[in-house]
């Protein structure tokens, strides 16, 4: 299991104990944690947080892949952050520009989220999920994720991809 936070200053409450928390965690292996700062983070503090070097999201356009999708020996073999050799495969890119739409996503989801021919994000698989997420009320908001949840297991998702499916977006609301 992964887990993510994005910070956008520093914190305003006691961190320590979220720390070492973390710590044990990855220490046992019980989840992976993913520290990501936006728009003027304390990357200091991020870096006291968390077991690896947090991801500064500086900046993201919309239709261009940050990283190209990795593979292995095999088309489904998959790398993972808390694999020994992490490191060396680790692919990372810095943008120069705030970050105002973000996707990420695991390989279940990838053959319907990518144009694997060019390598670049299939727009009107996202268009969709980052129009409702600038659309909805405050109200609205709360139901997003679990809307998010039902598309994920709908029959036509499950009809093109048996794997593992996560999802999550990132937007920017000034």
């Amino acid at each position: 299991m992964g887990v993510r936070v994005c910070a956008d200053g520093a914190p305003t409450d006691s961190w320590q104990a979220a720390a070492e928390a973390i710590r044990e965690g990855e220490d046992s292996k019980k989840f992976a944690f993913f520290a990501i700062g936006v728009k003027g983070p304390d990357m200091d503090t991020l870096r006291k947080i968390s077991v690896r070097a947090p991801l500064s999201l500086d900046g993201l356009k919309f239709r261009e892949l940050a990283i190209v999708p990795m593979t292995g020996e095999y088309a489904n073999m998959t790398h993972f952050v808390t694999d020994n050799d992490a490191v060396t495969l680790l692919a990372t890119r810095v943008y120069p520009d705030r970050a105002l739409r973000v996707a990420a996503f695991t390989d279940g989801v990838q053959r319907l989220a990518l144009n694997l021919s060019t390598n670049t994000p299939h727009e009107p698989f996202f268009s969709p999920f980052f129009i409702s997420m600038a659309k909805a009320t405050a109200e609205q908001v709360d139901a997003l994720p679990g809307l998010l949840v039902k598309f994920l297991g709908s029959a036509p998702v499950n009809e093109r991809t048996d794997d593992d499916k996560t999802l999550a977006f990132a937007l920017w609301v000034p």
